[in-house]
C-alpha cells in the first residue's frame, strides 16, 4: 500500500518533486536510507542511496549519479499476488546500480514482467521519467505533470492518490521555496476518506476505510507507514533527499537527510 505522489517538470525551479511513504508490516527487517556500498569494479553510478529491504534485498525507492531515479509500488492484484519467484524490490535496485537509460532497462524486463507480483515501476534520470506496470505492460514516458501511484494504476483516483496530488499542487506555488520538511509534513495526513469517496472494493469497507489515508498506523494487522521520504532536484541537477522513519505506533524515530551536487559535465 506504499503511496508515492511526484510532479515532473511542473515547477521550472524542481524538475522533480517526490513525496512517499512506504508501508509494510512492522516486522519485516529493513535498513534504513544510506549509500550503499559499491565494490570498486562497479562504475560510480553504483553509488546509491536509498533504504534497503533486509528480507529480500532490494528497495522500494532510491536516487544515484546522473539524475538517476526509481521507485515501485505494489499492485493490489489478487490474480497476480501468489508467490512469484522475485522481489519487487530487485526492480529499482537493478536500475539504480546499473548504467542503462530508463528506457533501455524498461525494454531489458519487460519478458520478466510476469515473474514478478503485481507493481508500479517508475525510473527516471536527468532526460525523461518512464512508467510501467504489469498490468498493462505499456512503457510510458511521462509528460510534465503532477501524478500519484498508490496500489492500483497511476493518477488512480483512490482518496488518497487524489488528495496528494491537490496538496502537491498547493506547495509548488512559484512564490514560495519549497523544501522537504513540507513534503514530509504532507505524507503524515491520517485523515481517512468519507464514506462516499470509497468504493468498497477490492478489499473491505472497513479494511479500504483503514488504508485510505495517506499515513496509515494499523496496530490490529502490525502493518503501516514505515517511513517518508522527500525528494527534491532542482533546476541546477541538485538534489535534496530526506527520509522520516517511524516505529509501529507512528512516532517519529530517526531522520536521515542528504544533499547531492550534480557532478559536472565534461
Amino acid at each position: 500500500m506504499c503511496l508515492i505522489i511526484f510532479a515532473y517538470q511542473a515547477e521550472p525551479r524542481y524538475p522533480l518533486v517526490v513525496a512517499a511513504n512506504r508501508d509494510e508490516f512492522y516486522a519485516r527487517p529493513t535498513a534504513e536510507a544510506d549509500f550503499w556500498e559499491s565494490p570498486s569494479s562497479l562504475p560510480l553510478r553504483s553509488q546509491v542511496l536509498a533504504g534497503r529491504d533486509l528480507q529480500a534485498g532490494g528497495t522500494w525507492l532510491g536516487i544515484a549519479p546522473e539524475g538517476r531515479f526509481a521507485a515501485v509500488t505494489n499492485i493490489f492484484d489478487p490474480s497476480r499476488d501468489k508467490q512469484k519467484v522475485r522481489s519487487r524490490g530487485d526492480l529499482p535496485k537493478g536500475f539504480l546500480i546499473g548504467s542503462l537509460s530508463p528506457e533501455e532497462y524498461f525494454e531489458s524486463i519487460h519478458a520478466e514482467f510476469d515473474q514478478f507480483a503485481g507493481f508500479n515501476l517508475l525510473l527516471g534520470d536527468s532526460k525523461a521519467l518512464y512508467y510501467a506496470n504489469n498490468i498493462e505492460g505499456v512503457i510510458s514516458q511521462l509528460e510534465p505533470g503532477i501524478y500519484g501511484l498508490s496500489n492500483g494504476l497511476l493518477n488512480d483516483n483512490q482518496p488518497r492518490v487524489e488528495r496528494g496530488e491537490k496538496k502537491l499542487k498547493s506547495l509548488l506555488d512559484p512564490d514560495h521555496k519549497l523544501d522537504t520538511d513540507l513534503l514530509i509534513r504532507m505524507m503524515a495526513d491520517k485523515e481517512v476518506a468519507t464514506d462516499q469517496e470509497l468504493s468498497s472494493k477490492p478489499v473491505t469497507f472497513k479494511l479500504e476505510r483503514q488504508l485510505s489515508s495517506t499515513f496509515i498506523v494499523d496496530q490490529e494487522q502490525r502493518y503501516g507507514t514505515r517511513c517518508s521520504s522527500a525528494v527534491i532536484r532542482n533546476e541546477m541537477g541538485n538534489v535534496r533527499f530526506c527520509e522520516q522513519n517511524y516505529d509501529s505506533s507512528g512516532k517519529p524515530t530517526g531522520c536521515n537527510f542528504f544533499e547531492l551536487r550534480a557532478m559536472p559535465t565534461k
